[in-house]
């Protein structure tokens, strides 16, 4: 019966091909799990956990801030100026030490409708409490320094990230939950790998301590760029330190828009060196110090509208005994902190007066309490100077 023997051939070759079709798709849905497991490690073992300063807060948990609501995050964040290692080598000798070049409180809402980052300047004076010394600046191990007033980026360049977060605690008041402490080598690469972020300038650009050369209008900075833009000083704006802590606020709002378009969260050839140059970047507490705890933080993130991304700077003044440093101003920046504190809606505008709030005065104290101010039920919602990542600084 040739028919029939035409026909067993067939289904054979059928049965064969089947099988070689079936073997193909598992070996390539193998090769793609080894492949998922090798980068998810290899992401994943990129991030520094910060142990030493776990250990120094769990020695001072009992004086720390409770939290007052459940769900809400406050995450420090700390951009170092070491010099270490061969990138950075190229912004100065390297003294074995770091300092603070910018800090930001970052308060997640319960439910995470909003995100709110407030600066606070280097150049602030604060009470910083006794901390244990780092790197060059300890002569032994568990020597401490002794409780001061001084700068407060003089805290990170002593102890480092733990004795930052304890004197933002002691200054606001606000447990910190989480904190990240990026270089600025991180930082180039964070902005190399959008491919460049943009920003809009009024007038040229020519510094030749910040190598920059920028035309005004719309301009596409590259890390390099970036760098030298978020921390020029004297030869931006007015020359203060508040001019560039604004002019980091917009940048950052640029850099959340980017990172949130779809050409990149959405293109796995973008976002895996996106993922890789921020976790290789990143030193962080333990309980961040994986991609699951990173993108737990940033799932929440990912649909809070753009207006409700909110920067500013903690309302200050220039310090009364140093024109060159700053001091709070009170009680607008007590004010401030207990709407973060309780988790409260906090109103950014680019029209407030110099970071002062629209409510009445007076005297602020530890606990929050101010005699002779209105309840929040009298009084109007305080006003903040700042901006959202819904701005567009050309307009």
């Amino acid at each position: 019966m040739p028919g029939a023997t035409a026909g067993g051939t067939a289904r054979r070759r059928r049965r064969r091909w089947a099988l070689r079709a079936g073997a193909g798709v598992t070996v390539g849905l193998l090769a793609a799990a080894v492949t998922a497991a090798v980068l998810y490690a290899k992401l994943d073992g990129n991030i520094t956990a910060d142990e030493a300063a776990a250990r120094e807060l769990a020695r001072y948990e009992k004086e720390r801030p409770t939290a007052l609501t459940k769900d809400a995050q406050n995450i420090l964040l700390i951009g170092s100026d070491s010099r270490a290692g061969g990138d950075n080598a190229a912004y100065g000798h390297d003294s074995g030490t770091e300092r603070s070049d910018t800090t930001i409180l970052l308060h997640l809402s319960t439910g995470r409708h909003s995100a709110t980052a407030v600066s606070l300047p280097r150049d602030l004076m604060v009470d910083i409490p006794s901390c244990l010394l780092q790197g060059g600046k300890a002569k032994g191990d568990g020597e401490r320094s002794e409780p001061m007033f001084a700068m407060f980026n003089h805290a990170f360049e002593m102890g480092g990230s733990a004795c930052t977060i304890r004197t933002v605690e002691k200054l606001t008041g606000i447990r910190v939950d989480h904190h990240v402490v990026v270089d600025f080598s991180g930082f180039k690469e964070m902005v190399d790998a959008v491919d460049g972020v943009e920003i809009c300038l009024t007038k040229p650009i020519h510094d030749k301590a910040a190598k920059l050369r920028l035309p005004a209008g719309r301009v596409t900075l590259n890390g390099e760029q970036a760098l030298g833009y978020v921390r020029a000083r004297k030869s931006l704006g007015d020359g203060s330190d508040t001019d560039r802590m604004d002019r980091q606020q917009k940048f950052l709002a640029a850099l959340v828009n980017k990172v949130r378009s779809n050409d990149v969260l959405l293109n796995p050839v973008k976002l895996y060196p996106v993922l890789d140059a921020a976790t290789s970047s990143l030193t962080t507490d333990p309980d961040l110090a994986n991609l699951r705890g990173l993108y737990q933080l940033v799932r929440g993130l990912r649909d809070i509208p753009t207006e409700h991304i909110q920067f500013l700077t903690v309302p200050r003044e220039s310090y009364v005994y140093n024109a060159n440093r700053d001091q709070l101003v009170e009680p607008e920046a007590e004010r401030l902190f207990d709407l973060l504190r309780r988790d409260r809606p906090v109103k950014v505008t680019e029209n407030a007066h110099s970071g002062y709030s629209t409510y009445g005065t007076g005297d602020a104290t530890r606990d929050g309490k101010h005699p002779g101010r209105p309840s929040d039920a009298e009084s109007p919602q305080p006003t903040f100077q700042g901006n959202t990542a819904a701005h567009d600084t050309c307009e």
